[in-house]
């Protein structure tokens, strides 16, 4: 009976294993208990089987009514306890709280009484109807015993015994006469226990009233086979024990104040049933052997489930560990250690609020998001076009100078214009430092709220919230009154160079228009010269004219051989829009050209280079958008004034030079370059790249200026063809105003851009930079800084995280000593199922079990 013992220990500790997955608290008395049916054993069998004979053989004592006619009209319950300290007769009732010690023939007859009653008011199908007995004795191993009235009755259907018997694990006692061992095989009883337990793991064959079947040798025989598993083969293969299920009364009705006369009854019964079951296996004979038997199916029952609750409690554990660790531990009750855990807390807030920060974790993308995308889209969308309009340009500097100096230098009215356009640009950058502001507020709560030490403690955690969001607060100020003083420096210098540059540019477009008109009063003379030659000299004007005629040729020939030469670049695209070739490229440092790989899209007015034409990546991009084109002459190296004439003669080849420049003085083209210099390989090469390039950069509103010739520039300058007309045409005041307020734009447009790169570096330095450093340092001070009362008030733990945490040390207690107890069991069942093995062929020990 021991193995009986220690298997209800078992049974318990799986029982609590399973309320722990269940997350019940096992210790809790007030909750409901998860019940367990591995110590649970239904008696099946048809009514005079001798059902109640063998579980009184179990109790070791006649409490339950016996009779051929069915005594058993109800399901009753016996959940026994084993108490050693009891003597072999005694019986206690267990009633609610309240202990009887009664007598096996009151018990007995109380239940026949009950029984009587509800045969002749009840169903008996039910548990309603169900009699339920606890009971402590000394005898009795540690089971609940449910004796089901006869199958062959009609109040028992297959609902009752599932009721009992299914979905479970109880062990299933099949109750056989010894008179019916040969016709087993269509026993109903153990039809129901097959469906119920298919695999036979807890089924247990009692074959009951041996004694009657005493010199009866076919049915010997049979009882024999069955015990010695050679039986029909269609029967399941279970376990089979033999009684002859009066030893229990026997040793009752003998007893005359011995304490032994029970165990001398079990040992009788065992020598009989050697004398009639001559060839049984002796292990399999007698009331010891079927609590044996008992014990090892529960065992078997329990080996399969042993290892899903194992994987349980493992999964469950590392889930309590992992609470255990976000609830930290309990806060030590002392002034160094409450400012110890303020300041770990602290540094805990620390980590994760620096990790928002560094690595962009939450919502610290939000802060480059509003750098890189909504402060330049303001500045960009300022209106620059309503305050540069021509108008406004003009109120502005007759206001400021009055008309008179309008004529002669609107510098001040254009210093007041690029005041009151900077001043726009405040507004924007406030914006962009409360936005950071915010940005940076979501930040401090989001760590709060990640810091799991924090979540214990809610006073403290807002403490540290409002700490660093005045320190941020002030932070925001410092960086609004710097980004003010960014803009301001802008408005309070224009640098004079600006205005010192508009005049010398002024002045160089007044030098190039007295160029021309000398250059054209020079030409007339000539003309007027070689005219009165000509009418005085007729041989000469001969010879003049057949030099002029192969000068024309060869103008003419050399016309017809570019004509002829065929563009060596590349086109692609469905509507053809990239163009690809190499082109020269003039280098800024060397002053000498690069042969480079350039691809032009003309949908999207890109135009990158490569150095090589099988990279995929350019090396610089020009956005020809924001340019100007202009053909310019190939530079010659020095030579002899001779050789220069003749440089400037009729011979004189094309330039295959042109140049690319931003539209806005103080931008760049491309890297730091103001200008891009280009050169073709051919003439036919120059003018596809030239006409492309030329309409990308007219459709979105730049120019192109050609060759700067002498009939060129007459031709662009004047659309009548008179020169003499442009030379006399006086300077316009509004023209010249308005080639100014376009210059004056410029510097306002690379002044916002300026301001678009530092603002953010400044907002960083005031905000951002601090807020790593600074605020942390404020947190430190001000939690040290208080007094050890205002700490421990601080650090008031959440009640609810203090019950959670106990709750989960009970648990993670239980939990290590539920998987060490449930691993032995584990590890030891093989073992014992191998012993078991062996034993059945081996003599059954002599001294009783209990």
């Amino acid at each position: 009976m021991e193995a009986i013992e220690e298997l209800s220990e078992l049974s318990e500790s799986m029982r609590q294993a399973a309320s722990l997955l269940a997350d019940d608290d096992p210790s809790d008395d007030a909750a409901p208990r998860r019940p367990t049916t591995f110590l649970n054993a239904v008696a099946l069998g048809n009514v005079g089987a001798g059902k109640s004979a063998v579980l009184n053989s179990l109790i070791g004592h006649p409490v339950l009514p016996t009779g051929e006619n069915g005594a058993t009209r109800a399901p009753i319950v016996l959940d026994l306890q084993r108490e050693p300290g009891l003597s072999s007769k005694s019986i206690v009732l267990q009633i609610d709280s309240k202990s009887q010690q009664v007598s096996a023939s009151a018990l007995r007859h109380s239940l026949q009484d009950r029984l009587s009653k509800g045969a002749s008011g009840g169903s008996g199908r039910g548990r309603a109807d169900e009699i339920y007995l606890k009971l402590r004795t000394s005898t009795a191993p540690p089971l609940k015993l449910i004796d089901l009235p006869g199958i062959d009755q009609r109040a028992v259907d297959d609902s009752m015994i599932n009721e009992y018997a299914g979905h479970n694990d109880a062990i299933l006692l099949v109750v056989i006469p010894a008179m019916q061992a040969a016709d087993v095989a269509s026993s109903r009883a153990l039809r129901l226990a097959k469906d119920i337990d298919s695999d036979g793991t807890r089924t247990v064959g009692v074959i009951s009233k041996v004694d009657q079947a005493n010199g009866d040798a076919k049915t010997i025989a049979c009882v024999q086979a069955l015990l010695s598993n050679k039986g029909p083969k269609n029967l399941p293969d279970i376990e089979w024990v033999a009684l002859i299920g009066q030893s229990v009364a026997i040793a009752s009705a003998q007893s005359v104040g011995s304490e032994n006369s029970l165990e001398t009854a079990w040992r009788a019964e065992a020598e009989s049933l050697k004398n009639i079951l001559t060839s049984a296996p002796q292990n399999k004979l007698g009331r010891l052997a079927l609590v044996d038997t008992i014990a090892k199916q529960i065992r078997k029952r329990m080996k399969v489930r042993l290892p899903n609750l194992l994987s349980g409690l493992q999964g469950k554990s590392q889930m309590v560990q992992d609470e255990l660790a976000r609830l930290g531990e309990s806060m030590v009750q002392s002034p160094e250690g409450t400012r110890a855990v303020a300041l770990e807390l602290c540094r805990e807030f620390e980590d994760k609020f620096l990790a928002h920060i560094t690595s962009g974790e939450g919502s610290g993308w939000k802060i480059v998001a509003s750098f890189e995308g909504k402060f330049p889209d303001r500045i960009k969308q300022l209106p620059l076009d309503r305050h540069f309009d021509l108008n406004n340009v003009k109120r502005i500097v007759l206001e400021a100078d009055g008309y008179q100096p309008y004529l002669i230098s609107p510098e001040k009215g254009l210093r007041s214009l690029i005041k009151i356009v900077l001043e726009m640009a405040k507004e924007p950058s406030r914006l962009c430092v409360e936005e950071v502001h915010h940005v940076l507020l979501d930040i401090v709560n989001a760590s709060a709220n990640a810091t799991p030490g924090l979540g214990r403690y809610p006073p403290f955690k807002r403490e540290v919230v409002a700490i660093a969001s005045n320190a941020l607060e002030s932070f925001k100020n410092d960086s609004k009154k710097m980004v003010v003083a960014l803009v301001d420096m802008e408005r309070a210098f224009v640098p004079p160079q600006h205005f010192i540059r508009l005049v010398q540019r002024r002045m160089e477009r007044q030098r190039r228009e007295d160029e021309l008109k000398n250059r054209s009063s020079k030409k007339t003379q000539e003309a007027e010269q070689s005219t009165s030659k000509r009418a005085s000299s007729p041989q000469t004007d001969s010879e003049q004219g057949g030099g002029s005629l192969k000068s024309m040729k060869d103008k003419s020939g050399q016309q017809d051989k570019d004509a002829k030469e065929v563009s060596n670049l590349q086109v692609a695209g469905p509507a053809g829009e990239i163009t690809a070739g190499y082109l020269l490229k003039k280098s800024a440092k060397t002053n000498g050209w690069s042969k480079r790989w350039f691809v032009l899209n003309e949908k999207s007015g890109k135009l990158g280079y490569t150095k090589k034409q099988e990279e995929r990546h350019f090396r610089g991009v020009i956005t020809l958008e924001e340019c100007n084109l202009e053909e310019v002459e190939e530079e010659e190296p020095s030579k002899s004034s001779k050789d220069s004439k003749k440089a400037n003669g009729p011979e004189k080849t094309p330039s295959l030079v042109f140049k690319i420049t931003n539209r806005v003085a103080y931008k760049t083209v491309l890297k730091a370059h103001s200008a891009v210099v280009l050169k073709a390989e051919s003439m036919a090469d120059k003018v596809v790249w030239v006409n492309k390039i030329k309409a990308v950069i007219q459709s979105k509103g730049g120019s192109f200026k050609g060759p700067n010739t002498e009939g060129g520039s007459m031709r662009q300058s004047h659309s009548d063809g008179s020169l003499d007309t442009m030379a006399r045409r006086p300077a316009d005041p509004e023209e010249e105003l308005r080639w100014m307020s376009q210059e004056v734009r410029g510097y306002v447009e690379a002044v916002l851009n300026s301001l678009a790169a530092n603002v953010p570096k400044a907002i960083v330095l005031c905000q951002v930079e601090k807020a790593k450093e600074d605020m942390l340092n404020q947190l430190y001070s001000s939690i040290s800084g208080q007094s050890n009362a205002k700490i421990e008030e601080l650090l008031q733990e959440d009640h609810n995280a203090k019950r959670r945490r106990e709750k989960y040390q009970k648990q993670s207690s239980l939990l290590s000593k539920l998987t060490r107890q449930l691993s032995i069991h584990d590890n030891r069942a093989s073992v014992s199922s191998y012993s078991n093995d062996t034993s059945e062929a081996e003599p059954s020990n002599t001294q009783p079990l209990r």
